[in-house]
């Protein structure tokens, strides 16, 4: 049996659509000119819901300011509705990549609240003489005002899902930080050994780091609140009535609950993608920072015979098809592979934002993929790492026990006792002979064992020396 279908028409002619699609004429076109990525605008729930958030607020201003009659607004905002719960994503089938500074994308929103709306006024799919996609959905709107609204509240919905992901995974390592904060270990500089520090003192840096980059995340987030909304094509306000811009404002910031703002030039802030930049930056700076913290796991957990073996990870699966018994870290290396790609994401959304051009950017469409990917696989990348790595992670006791016991860096803590000379003694002995520090110390009659023992606990190795000590 063939499936039935309508036909919708524009200023190219006449289209059969499937009977059974909310989308209209020009979605189907842009499905045909854009097999790109067959990836689809269904996958980014935020900007479905972002599209609701902004058509019902055009609406309400519409109405409120005479362009629209109040059952076709009433319509359309009941269609806005059911995008913003949540249902008819799999309507949205444009190519995530398109040409057109996200029309596609606008248009794809119009057509199928316009005929959800049609449905709610008892009319069949495509009666667009009675309520149309473009005179009255798109109503005081352009493509160049609506896409980058609804693209930023659609971020700002996954950056804060994003900071409770790093703050998730920040008090991970900060419990870590308190389970290890008497663990002694031999600190590295440049791979080689350095001086004495506690595990805990380790982990409390990477705790540290990730709440830095929620202050800056945080920051960047307030940059994308103020909105071009009202602006339509190129920041004039053409075709919008006087007092939409701030009215359809205020409704966005109530119905969303997102303190959006109207920008205080809104020619500027139609072409301006410098927001975008800057928190694909700080996207950049996260992924770089957690990815510098999963090279070090897996570092410490390196091994666990032959290498480093600070610490054990979990074991999270097996780690070779040919070498029983091994296992690897793929949980950092997970993590890692996420910041690879968010670093190569933040070149995509710095040169879609260099190109373009005069009174309006069309490169839009893939700046906000970029960014959605980068948020989202961030933030699923920090719970994976808590879950399923930093929650499980042993310190090696016994070993880092013996490591700064026989480490020769142990000569450090002793200078401020016995001088820099004694202290060399001391250290080169202990090389020459294979003996351990305690063991040339008090051969060599320059302290005792009570008295290095009484210099060789955590404090007074991890710390600066208090007066008196």
């Amino acid at each position: 049996m063939s499936q039935a279908f309508r036909v919708e028409h524009d200023f190219l002619g006449d289209k059969q659509i499937p009977a059974a699609a909310w989308w209209g004429v020009h979605t189907a076109r842009a499905v045909e000119n854009f097999p790109i990525s067959g990836t689809s605008v269904s996958v980014m729930p935020d900007l479905i819901r972002a599209f609701g958030f902004v058509k019902k607020a055009a609406a309400r201003a519409n109405a409120e300011l005479g362009v629209l009659d109040r059952k076709r607004s009433a319509a359309i905002m009941s269609a806005c509705e059911k995008l913003i719960a949540g249902h008819f994503r799999d309507q949205f089938v444009v190519d995530v990549i398109q040409g057109g500074a996200g029309t596609s994308t606008n248009m794809n929103a119009n057509e199928v609240i316009a005929n959800l709306a049609l449905d709610k006024l008892g009319f069949e799919k495509g009666r667009y003489d009675i309520l149309h996609p473009n005179d009255h959905v798109n109503a005081s709107q352009s493509t160049n005002d609506v896409y980058p609204t609804a693209v930023r509240l659609a971020l700002w919905s996954g950056i804060d899902r994003l900071l409770g992901s790093m703050a998730t995974l920040r008090r991970g390592f900060q419990a870590k930080a308190d389970e290890f904060k008497d663990v002694l270990k031999i600190g590295r500089t440049q791979l080689q050994d350095a001086v004495p520090m506690t595990l805990g003192q380790e982990f409390s840096t990477y705790a540290v780091m990730i709440e830095e980059d929620e202050a800056r995340l945080r920051e960047a987030r307030a940059l994308i609140q103020e909105i071009n909304l009202g602006a339509t094509a190129i920041g004039t306000g053409i075709n919008a009535p006087h007092g939409y811009a701030d009215l359809a404002c205020k409704y966005l910031a109530e119905e969303s609950r997102v303190p959006v703002v109207k920008a205080h030039n809104l020619i500027e802030a139609t072409q301006d993608t410098g927001a975008f930049v800057q928190l694909s930056g700080v996207l950049k700076r996260v992924a770089t920072k957690l990815s510098k913290t999963c090279n070090d796991l897996r570092l410490l957990s390196s091994g666990p015979q032959a290498g480093f073996g600070d610490i054990r990870l979990p074991p999270r699966q097996a780690g070779s098809s040919i070498m029983p018994g091994k296992v690897n870290p793929v949980i950092p290396e997970v993590m890692n592979q996420v910041a690879f790609e968010v670093i190569g994401n933040d070149m995509t959304v710095t040169m879609a934002s260099e190109a373009g051009q005069l009174q309006l950017n069309a490169f839009e469409p893939i700046i906000g993929w970029s960014l959605f990917k980068s948020i989202e696989h961030l933030s699923q990348a920090c719970i994976t790492l808590q879950t399923h790595c930093v929650a499980g992670i042993e310190a090696n006791h016994e070993l880092l026990a013996r490591r700064v016991r026989e480490s020769i860096t142990l000569v450090t803590a002793l200078n401020p006792v016995v001088g820099y000379e004694k202290a060399a003694l001391i250290a080169k002995t202990a090389i020459a002979s294979g003996a351990l520090v305690d063991q040339v110390a008090e051969n060599l009659g320059i302290l005792t064992r009570t008295q290095l023992e009484a210099l060789l606990v955590p404090e007074k190795l991890t710390q600066p020396l208090r007066p008196g000590a």
